[in-house]
């Protein structure tokens, strides 16, 4: 049996270092083994998946040291590799649920789903929807479909009993069916949801073994019984630790950057981004701190895997960073350093905005330093400004953040467009709303356009920076962030009826 190892991402925002440590652990696990390794792209949410984050994907961990021999971008024999370009198969698998009594149309409203939840906690039954609790009688199902109501397609799971996973690393694991819900398997819109696509994906392109985190434990019922229904074998299942923040929390990006290209756009070595997420949970057989990708391959045994939940701390990797760059001599760190920050498609985007600027080169760095620096060092005085006070500062930094972090199309327009919405909504002048964003972005108001910064930055550093402004103006608690919430959504639905042309 050729071993065979999958990562699966979505394409829904900035690559997570989360998907990049999946990657690297099967990565190892099939070079231990003279096996294969293999990209898929998950991108069953239509609303969502882009091509520019699928891109970024593969850039990302490419320039991680992560290789693939089949996926999307090389093909391979057991393609299609992107899920929205399956749909037929994934018809075809669920017809055959349907036919057998496995699966069932569900014809049922969303407010009737609550009132079931609803009616499920009051009884204190503490149940999972079952299809007991979801199925019509055969006549209002008719009816319903006569009158061409939407519906979904879910699985039937047992209503009692414990189903068993065996997982590599942590043995039996035990699940009571009571705690499993009927799973949506395939959605109204006709696209199938991760359940059905993960298990039939896995099935037709042999994946042997799946290591996955440990988030998935919960739907691994589901996955087993799909296997059964289709009278398939199911992969060797392992699900590794998540990665936490220092606080032990899950890692997040509101308390640690999460996309790799932010890493990328810092300037650390993919060298060292690597030996930093390989030692998440596993360690070198003597210890070693810094180790090659291939050095780790070489030793590589899963079971060497901790379930304590590995700490990503962004100060362990710059230290680890450190390593790597000092053992570097002085013409290859400057090589480095040049194809990092001075290579031309990174450098000349940035030039028509600051040569109409400067009079001598030496104006350079004062205009565009900021482009080949990290997270910008601030304080809160940076941030004082006539039009403020903290409160409305934080809201507007927050709000921003998150109209940012919104934007599917990472383009001047769209940019334009969610902060100067925003900024009429809030009725805060252009040039006073874009003064925190020019001070998170640039750290100074005297440099070129902060959109424009923003275009050439990219999504990862540029929403970075304003988090880290956010860190540095003050913290929000939870019940002063869930108000915020509540006034964003106010904007949002006024911006929705009231739409902003492009202003210069």
């Amino acid at each position: 049996m050729t071993v065979r190892t999958r990562v699966a991402p979505s394409p829904t925002g900035d690559p997570h270092v989360g998907t990049a440590y999946i990657a690297l652990f099967n990565l190892a696990f099939a070079r231990q083994h003279g096996g294969e390794f293999i990209l898929r792209i998950e991108d069953t949410d239509q609303v969502r998946s882009t091509p520019e984050s699928e891109q970024a994907i593969l850039d990302s961990l490419r320039w991680l040291g992560i290789e693939w021999s089949e996926g999307p971008d090389v093909g391979g024999q057991y393609g299609p590799y992107r899920q929205s370009e399956r749909k037929d198969i994934y018809v075809e698998h669920v017809e055959q649920l349907l036919a057998s009594g496995y699966a069932f149309r569900c014809y049922r409203t969303a407010e009737e789903l609550d009132a079931i939840r609803s009616q499920l906690q009051q009884d204190g039954t503490n149940s999972a929807l079952k299809a007991s609790h979801l199925e019509l009688p055969a006549e209002e199902v008719a009816r319903r479909e006569a009158a061409g109501a939407p519906y979904v397609i879910r699985m039937r799971v047992p209503e009692e009993g414990v189903c068993v996973i065996n997982d590599m690393l942590r043995g039996s694991i035990e699940v009571e069916w009571s705690q499993v819900d009927a799973q949506i398997l395939m959605k109204s819109d006709g696209m199938p949801t991760y359940h059905l696509a993960n298990v039939v994906d896995d099935h037709l392109m042999a994946i042997t073994h799946v290591i996955r985190g440990e988030e998935w434990i919960s739907s691994a019922p589901k996955h087993k019984l799909l296997y059964e229904y289709f009278g398939w074998e199911m992969p060797t299942i392992c699900h590794m630790p998540l990665l936490r923040n220092p606080d032990k929390s899950k890692l997040s990006k509101r308390k640690n950057p999460t996309s790799i290209m932010f890493y990328e756009r810092m300037g650390f070595m993919p060298e060292a981004v690597l030996n930093y997420l390989g030692r998440m949970g596993w360690s070198m057989p003597d210890e070693r701190e810094k180790f090659s990708r291939d050095e780790m391959f070489s030793h590589f045994d899963i079971q060497r895997v901790s379930l304590g939940g590995p700490v990503f701390d962004m100060e362990k990797l710059r230290w680890v960073n450190s390593l790597w760059l000092r053992e570097l001599d002085a013409e290859t760190f400057a090589q480095r350093f040049a194809a990092w920050g001075l290579r031309p498609e990174r450098l000349i985007p940035i030039i028509p905005h600051i040569q109409p600027r400067v009079e001598v080169f030496s104006d350079v760095v004062p205009l565009a330093g900021h482009f080949l620096a990290g997270l910008t060092p601030l304080t809160a005085a940076q941030f004082e400004h006539k039009a403020y006070d903290e409160e409305r500062l934080l809201n507007v930094l927050q709000f921003g953040l998150w109209q940012l972090e919104s934007i599917r199309h990472w383009e001047p327009a769209e940019i334009e467009a969610a902060l100067f919405g925003l900024a009429k909504q809030m009725d805060i002048k252009i040039r006073d709303f874009l003064f925190p964003f020019f001070i998170a972005i640039a750290g100074t108001s005297a440099t070129i356009s902060v959109l424009d910064s923003m275009v050439i930055l990219g999504p990862d550093m540029s929403r970075a920076r304003v988090r880290h402004a956010l860190g540095v103006i003050g913290e929000v608690g939870k019940k002063k962030l869930k108000k915020m919430e509540k006034d964003y959504q106010g904007y949002l639905a006024a911006m929705a009826a009231e739409p902003v042309a492009a202003q210069e």
